[in-house]
């Protein structure tokens, strides 16, 4: 991916008029509510850019939180939004396929990244770098485009997926937990179709 092509996204467009926009990221919200996290547990939002979702973790006491983005203005605005709070998370600046972690997650979250993975050779690199990455019992939650969703986002490619084929995919490295498919509505009130699963490192 392209940290210049995200990078003038962020730039062009404010919070409210990315398509991925949530006020409150419900459906992630719940799986992570079901895995009965330790307080203390590190937890990676891939591609989270300037998502909410930190906001709301950060609500429920968890502490030990990283921001993984391609861009760093999206780093930067979710910096300047967090305010007081901002020095409390921990900012990645990296292509997921380039990522060396340094540290065990109990829990990595991807809603935004992994249906921009297109090439067999990027998927192969993410899925080893997120096995790498968690820790045996820890979690992975992915939610990518499903097979009636968007072909394109932000002008790229993307790639589409049934609960079966993210059970294939992952299941080579995670037990699966649970999957369905939800309907998110974009700000301006068109609609996107997603699956989301959730895995544990077994």
């Amino acid at each position: 991916m392209d940290s210049n092509y995200w990078d003038s996204i962020y730039q062009k467009k404010s919070e409210k008029e990315v398509s991925w926009f949530q006020e409150v990221p419900r459906k992630s919200l719940e799986l992570i509510e079901s895995f009965n996290l330790a307080l203390d547990a590190n937890i990676i939002d891939i591609g989270g850019g300037d998502s909410r979702l930190v906001d709301c973790l950060l609500e429920r006491g968890l502490n030990h939180l990283s921001v993984l983005d391609i861009s760093a203005i999206s780093l930067k605005k979710l910096k300047e939004r967090l305010g007081a709070d901002a020095s409390r998370i921990t900012y990645i600046e990296s292509d997921i396929v380039a990522f060396r972690p340094s540290k065990s997650y109990q829990l990595w979250h991807d809603r935004a990244t992994f249906h921009f993975l297109t090439d067999l050779e990027q998927i192969e690199k993410y899925l080893s770098i997120a096995h790498d990455a968690l820790a045996i019992g820890g979690h992975l939650i992915v939610s990518t485009f499903s097979k009636t969703g968007p072909e394109k986002c932000s002008g790229l490619s993307t790639a589409q997926y049934s609960e079966d084929d993210l059970k294939k995919l992952f299941g080579r490295f995670f037990k699966n937990i649970k999957c369905f498919e939800d309907t998110h509505q974009t700000p301006w009130g068109a609609t996107q179709n997603f699956v989301y699963c959730g895995f544990k490192k077994v």
